[in-house]
């Protein structure tokens, strides 16, 4: 009895054992397929990505140029207001001389005109003059309140680029991040399918050396005697191979201008505390990042392009930054001062500062 209720244990553990399911790892095939398939998704994803970095660049140029139109409506704002002042005030003068100058009075002149079309025309001249001042104040006036206006339309409208921008940069994340996950999948894929080759080429070897070894065997039954006297012969020896010495590496040094760096640097922290203005390029005043990089080359005697994209076109994108360097991200350009840190016009309410770098590219230029 003991016997039947081991063997049926036995019998149970055999089954579940059978049952148990036994995954396949993934043939060399179905990887090189799958992985086409990623790279198709990479593709798209790098395809989104320059449309949305041509936008972001379109739109830089369209900040910088709104910028400039605020800059300009705020200077002739502040003429509109000096012209108003002045009018108001050379009104004042002739209102004064006309009426509070004694015997010399307008009103004088009109009561002492000889004949009553002179006196006519004394107060006609009065009514001009002052026609005039008020024409002249109404014009002022109305010109200060359009150009008011006009600056209140177009920093609404800088309101909304800055708002897309926004909305552009979080595109950009997210497409960043989604199209990093799909090359490190294109990546790993690309491990697994050389691990199938390999393993492939293993298994091939293991046949092929199991097939030599199977017809070795049925050799050595069919000539028994002939193997054995074979298998007494002594191997040869083996001759010293002088291995050949490594070449020397080349260490492949630029040879930089290391002064015009320096002076990139000194113009970057000459301007550290200036306001942010889009489309500024006025040093010591106001400046915007593209602004900030222009102005720092030129004082070296270089002359780069005025928007972030094209500042990368233009330049030599480097992997080893050395201060002076720009270091670039969509839509955002800066000066890599070393250490890890950059000098950098960031954004609106915000003077230019010294940061810790957020990089894409580091371009060269010096």
């Amino acid at each position: 009895m003991k016997k039947v209720h081991n063997a049926l244990i036995a019998a149970a553990v055999a089954c579940s054992l059978c049952v148990t399911p036994v995954f396949a790892a993934p043939s060399e095939d179905e990887l090189k397929e799958k992985k086409s398939a990623v790279e198709a998704q990479v593709s798209s994803l790098q395809s989104q990505l320059t449309d949305l970095m041509g936008k972001m660049e379109q739109l830089e140029n369209d900040m910088i140029a709104k910028g400039e139109e605020i800059s300009q409506a705020e200077k002739d704002l502040e003429a509109a207001q000096a012209k108003e002042e002045q009018q108001y005030e050379d009104m004042k003068i002739r209102i004064k001389y006309m009426y509070e100058e004694g015997d010399t009075s307008a009103l004088e002149r009109i009561l002492s005109s000889g004949s009553i079309a002179e006196m006519l025309n004394q107060a006609e001249y009065v009514r001009s003059v002052h026609q005039y001042d008020r024409d002249m104040l109404d014009e002022y006036v109305e010109t200060k309140e359009q150009v008011a206006k006009l600056k209140e339309t177009l920093e609404t409208e800088m309101k909304n680029l800055e708002d897309m921008q926004a909305e552009y940069e979080e595109q950009k994340t997210e497409l960043s991040a989604t199209l990093e996950s799909k090359e490190a999948e294109v990546a790993d894929l690309e491990v697994k399918i050389q691990e199938a080759a390999a393993e492939a080429a293993r298994r091939a070897e293991e046949e092929r050396r199991r097939a030599a070894e199977a017809a070795a065997a049925a050799a050595a039954q069919s000539n028994a005697v002939s193997q054995a006297a074979s298998n007494q012969n002594d191997g040869g020896g083996s001759d010293d191979v002088q291995q050949p010495s490594p070449a020397p590496v080349q260490n492949n040094v630029a040879n930089n201008d290391s002064s015009a760096a320096s002076i990139i640097v000194s113009a970057a922290y000459s301007q550290l505390g200036v306001p942010y203005v889009w489309g500024g390029t006025t040093p010591y005043v106001g400046l915007d990042c593209s602004g900030l990089t222009q102005f720092c080359h030129a004082q070296a005697g270089i002359s780069i392009p005025r928007t972030s994209g094209a500042q990368l076109a233009g330049g030599t994108i480097v992997s080893n930054p050395q201060p002076g360097d720009i270091c670039w991200t969509p839509g955002h350009v800066a000066i890599y001062i070393g250490g890890g840190q950059m000098i950098e016009a960031q954004q609106t309410g915000v003077p230019v500062c010294v940061s810790s770098v957020r990089v894409t590219h580091y371009v060269r230029y010096w």
